[in-house]
């Protein structure tokens, strides 16, 4: 008996901790992805006011699936506005490849956080 309610203890404190580690993350800009195979990639990027996620690139097409929107400002390694897009909820866009060579940033400069999935095509042709 003592040995269950030390278990059951273990566990609730294992999930407490993953709830508070989840809670910090909350403030930060970032990718949870979501699905992934051959085909395509997908992740949610959660954008929050001021905090531009990290350098990146992409060398395929993608969809973004728009949760919250707002506008979202493409950023060079500089920190340089190269395009701005105006997002709406409940809108999906298409966004190409990346430029060769380019890498960018994406920086929320507005009061709440933007929310967007992202399915990224992982070949320009589809098997079929």
């Amino acid at each position: 008996m003592k040995l269950k309610v030390m278990a059951g203890v273990t566990v609730i404190g294992a999930v407490f901790a993953a709830g508070v580690a989840v809670g910090q993350q909350a403030n930060v800009s970032r990718r949870e992805p979501q699905f992934e195979n051959s085909e395509l990639k997908v992740w949610k990027s959660i954008i929050m006011p001021n905090q531009p996620l990290a350098l990146h690139r992409h060398e395929h097409g993608r969809a973004a699936v728009v949760l919250k929107g707002g506008n979202l400002d493409v950023v060079d390694a500089k920190g340089v506005t190269k395009d701005t897009y105006q997002w709406e909820t409940g809108k999906a866009y298409w966004l190409d490849a990346d430029p060769a060579g380019t890498q960018h940033g994406d920086m929320n400069r507005g009061k709440e956080s933007i929310e967007v999935v992202i399915v990224e095509l992982k070949n320009d042709k589809p098997k079929m």
